[in-house]
């Protein structure tokens, strides 16, 4: 989904399954997954050289393994870290750690989803880490060290990870460059998300390399920017209320004129997010006074 305010990125240089040296420490394979939600493909990054972490080894996809295994021929793998647990992010890890004889599985573990329950994007219900992460734990190799920044929003258990020795926070698909991010109730929470971007805000990385599409070169504006996206909407949203239209469905063909129709049931779940968030704060309410729901009508409180 676009957003006219935010200075999208979309150029990127690669070649599927081939590795490519992005920074002195950090090489990005991108799996050949595209879609509307995830550009390209999924971006896996290698960080450091010889004993080396593996950050998103993407979705399980024999071609995408076999890259990163000829890209790690002759190197340690000693962890292989995950930002979440949508599919195509995280079911790579454990054949990945099989294909290379070792690797810690890394990552947090998300809020349990029932079976059946609508969501935007498919979940990993199999992700079972080594060692689960929390906010600011390290991981640390041969001349390189991630720390983990808790990021929920997305996802409940959404990680970003810095790399101090560059300067550089690998961003997964909380911030991405080339689009803004999908936040699908239930595992995805708007409010969550929004503290999660004043979290970013707070840091003082110089480049962001996002799970999908290409690097945040001065993320900062970047991410007021997707803030200011977030509250434009939920402004959209109060105008649809006051003009007499109070479902989702309606809203989304209102808001969202500028999209492809076959993406509405993912900005259907965005404006659902963002109708939690606002009833929760006390600013929106559903006519019936339940809490809110796909299929609620809503009013300005």
């Amino acid at each position: 989904m676009t957003a006219g305010n935010i200075p999208f990125r979309k150029e990127m240089t690669f070649e599927y399954g081939v590795p490519l040296q992005v920074t002195p420490l950090v090489r990005r394979v991108v799996a050949r997954n595209p879609s509307h939600f995830t550009f390209h493909g999924t971006n896996t990054y290698i960080v450091g050289h010889g004993r080396v972490a593996v950050i998103d080894p993407g979705p399980l996809l024999d071609e995408h393994l076999s890259a990163l295994v000829a890209a790690l021929d002759g190197e340690t793998v000693e962890h292989i870290l995950v930002t979440h647990t949508h599919h195509d992010h995280s079911p790579g890890a454990a054949p990945l750690r099989q294909l290379v004889d070792g690797g810690e599985i890394a990552g947090a573990l998300a809020r349990p989803i029932s079976e059946g329950v609508q969501t935007a994007e498919s979940i990993d219900r199999e992700f079972a880490p080594d060692r689960e992460l929390a906010d600011g734990d390290v991981t640390a190799g041969d001349g390189w060290t991630l720390e983990a920044v808790f990021t929920p929003g997305h996802m409940s258990n959404h990680m970003c990870f810095a790399l101090a020795q560059e300067n550089i926070l690998f961003s997964g698909d909380h911030i991405m460059g080339w689009n803004t991010t999908v936040v699908s109730p239930p595992d995805g929470n708007m409010g969550e998300y929004m503290a999660s971007l004043e979290t970013c805000l707070l840091r003082d990385e110089a480049t962001y390399w996002p799970a999908h599409g290409p690097s945040i070169p001065e993320p900062v504006p970047f991410v007021e920017a997707y803030r200011d996206h977030r509250h434009q909407r939920e402004n959209q949203i109060l105008d649809c209320l006051e003009s007499g239209i109070g479902t989702i469905a309606a809203m989304v063909e209102r808001m969202y004129r500028h999209i492809p129709t076959e993406m509405h049931p993912a900005a259907a779940r965005s404006v659902l997010a963002h109708l939690e968030h606002m009833a929760e704060t006390g600013r929106v309410a559903t006519e019936d006074g339940a809490a809110a729901a796909a299929d609620s009508h809503y009013r300005v409180a």
